[in-house]
C-alpha cells in the first residue's frame, strides 16, 4: 500500500500533545520516576543578544493560520521565552529535500526541518543536511532520559542526530464490537489484555469470521496498513546496522523475516486480506472486513465513530515466537540543519517542544480535547491507541531501511507501478501478484531484490565510511 502523504501525527502531537511520550523498554524507569520533569518556568529564556528567530523549512506552518488564534503549546511556550518561528515553505512534500539542499548550498540554511521516517537518517546525515544535537540536548537529564533508547538508534560516531520529542502509533487495528459479538468471536481487546493477542489469535478470528459468511456474501479479515509491522514485530528488519563495524547490512535472508512473509502470504492466499483502498474505519466495516489497520487519524476526527457505534482498538499483534513486543513508531522530532548557528534558540525550542509532549498538565488537556472531538471513543481504546503502544510494554525498533538511498527508501522518486521504493515495496509485496496473476512468494522476491540491496548498501557504506572519517 502506498504510504500516505500527511503531516506526522507525532509531530503535530509535539504542539497539541495528543500523543503521550512513554518510557522505552531500555530506559531506566526507576530513574524516570525518581526525578521530576522540569516545568515551563524552569526552561531558560533565550539569552539577550542571541538570535531568537528560528527558520522552519517545511510544507506546513507551525504558526496558526490566518484568522485562527489557537497556537500549538510548544509555539506559545517558545514565544514566552523570547523565540519566534519563521516559516519557509518548501512547496509540496515530495520537493522538501530538494528545497532544503538548495538553501544549504546557497549558504542560507534554515534552522529546523521535520523528521520523517523516510530519507532522514542515516542518509540525510551522510548527505550533510543535519548536525548533531548533543550540544543542546543531554539525554541523561530528566527531560530527555525517557527517549535515550530511541535517540541512541539515531547516532553515528557516538553523536546523536535525532532528539525524539513525541511518539505515536503508526498503525492500530480497529474493529466493530457489535460484529464480534454477533459472530460469537473472542473479543480482540480481551485477548490483548490476557497477553494472547498474537499472529495466531489474529488469524483465527479472521478465519472464523470469513467462514461464517452465508450464501454468496464476501467477507475479509483485514484491510489497511499492517504488513511492515508484522515483519517488524519479529524484532528484525530487512536492513540492519552491524554495531561492531558500524556498517549497514542486508538482512533479507533472516528466517524470522521469511516466517513473517509466509504468514502474510497466507492471509492473501486465503482471501483474508482486502487489498482495496479504504480511507476510514467505517467504510472498512461496511465492506464486510473485520479489522481496519491504519494510523489513528483514520478512526478519529471526521472518521470517528458516530453515536451508537461500538469500536474496539488493539495494537498490531505480536510475534508468537518471541516474548518481546516490538514496535515501530511515528516519531515527532525536529532536525537541526547543518550550518545553523542559533544554538540557544534551538535548545529552547527543543525543550519547549519536549515539555509540551511530556508534562502531565499538557497531556491531560490534550486527552480532554480528544474526547470532546471524539465523544464515542472509549477510555480503553484511547489507552490502547495513544498510551500502551508507546509505553514500556514495548521495545522501540527503528527501521534503517527507510533511510538508506533513493532506490531503497524514497517513494517520492519511485517509478514502479505502485510508486514504492524497494524496502517498503518488499514489506507489502507478498500481497501482490505478477503479470500472470500469480501471487509472489518471499523466495522469489528475495532472489529478485537481494543484488539491488547489496549494491545500494555497498555504495552507501562507502559514503558512510568517508563521512565518518571526515567527522572525527
Amino acid at each position: 500500500m502506498k504510504t500516505f502523504k500527511r503531516i506526522s501525527a507525532a509531530l503535530l502531537a509535539i504542539g497539541v500533545s495528543v500523543t503521550i511520550v512513554g518510557c522505552g523498554k531500555n530506559s531506566d524507569s526507576s530513574y524516570k520516576e525518581s526525578v521530576a520533569v522540569p516545568t515551563a518556568d524552569e526552561i531558560a529564556a533565550i539569552p539577550e543578544g542571541a538570535e531568537k528567530t528560528l527558520d522552519w523549512c517545511s510544507y506546513y506552518d507551525l504558526n496558526p493560520s490566518s484568522g485562527s488564534g489557537e497556537k500549538y503549546t510548544n509555539v506559545s511556550m517558545f514565544e514566552d521565552k523570547g523565540g519566534k518561528i519563521n516559516y519557509i515553505s518548501c512547496g509540496a512534500s515530495a520537493n522538501k529535500y530538494n528545497k532544503l539542499s538548495e538553501l544549504i548550498l546557497a549558504n542560507t540554511p534554515p534552522d529546523i526541518f521535520p523528521y520523517e521516517q523516510k530519507m532522514t537518517f542515516p542518509v540525510g546525515v551522510i548527505k550533510e543536511r543535519y548536525q548533531p544535537v548533543d550540544s543542546v540536548v543531554d539525554f541523561n537529564t530528566p527531560l530527555w532520559s525517557d527517549v535515550k533508547d530511541a535517540a541512541d538508534q539515531f547516532s553515528l560516531n557516538g553523536k546523536h542526530y535525532v532528539a525524539p520529542i513525541s511518539f505515536g502509533a503508526l498503525s492500530i487495528m480497529t474493529y466493530d464490537i457489535n460484529v464480534i459479538e454477533e459472530e460469537g468471536l473472542d473479543d480482540p481487546y480481551e485477548l490483548y489484555q490476557e497477553g494472547k493477542w498474537d499472529w495466531n489469535t489474529f488469524y483465527d478470528l479472521m478465519k472464523q469470521y470469513k467462514e461464517n459468511a452465508e450464501g454468496d456474501e464476501e467477507r475479509y479479515g483485514i484491510n489497511g496498513w499492517y504488513h511492515a509491522f508484522i515483519f517488524q514485530s519479529t524484532g528484525q528488519t530487512i536492513i540492519t546496522k552491524d554495531e561492531k563495524t558500524g556498517k549497514y547490512v542486508n538482512n533479507i535472508k533472516n528466517p524470522d523475516l521469511e516466517r513473517a512473509a509466509d504468514f502474510l502470504y497466507k492471509l492473501t492466499k486465503e482471501g483474508l486480506d482486502n487489498s482495496s483502498w479504504i480511507g476510514e474505519a467505517k467504510g472498512c466495516f461496511e465492506s464486510n472486513t473485520l479489522f481496519y489497520a491504519m494510523g489513528p487519524w483514520a478512526s478519529t476526527g471526521s472518521h470517528s465513530p458516530e453515536k451508537g457505534d461500538r469500536w474496539g482498538v488493539v495494537p498490531i499483534p505480536k510475534d508468537p515466537n518471541t516474548d518481546v513486543q516490538y514496535t515501530t513508531l511515528d516519531i515527532g522530532a525536529y532536525m537541526w540543519i547543518k550550518g545553523s548557528t542559533k544554538k540557544d534558540a534551538i535548545k529552547c525550542w527543543y525543550e519547549c517542544s519536549k515539555l509540551a509532549a511530556t508534562a502531565d498538565e499538557y497531556k491531560e488537556i490534550s486527552k480532554k480535547k480528544f474526547f470532546v472531538d471524539n465523544p464515542n471513543w472509549t477510555e480503553e481504546a484511547y489507552q490502547t491507541a495513544y498510551e500502551d503502544v508507546i509505553s514500556d510494554k514495548y521495545t522501540r525498533l527503528i527501521d534503517p531501511g527507510y533511510g538508506i538511498s533513493t532506490i531503497l527508501s524514497d517513494d517520492d522518486a519511485a517509478t514502479n507501478d505502485t510508486l514504492e521504493a524497494v524496502i517498503p515495496y518488499l514489506y507489502s509485496s507478498v500481497r501482490k501478484f505478477d503479470e500472470s496473476g500469480t501471487q509472489m512468494t518471499w523466495t522469489q522476491l528475495r532472489e529478485k531484490y537481494t543484488s539491488t540491496i547489496d549494491s545500494e548498501l555497498k555504495e552507501f557504506n562507502a559514503s558512510l565510511e568517508d563521512f565518518l572519517k571526515k567527522d572525527k
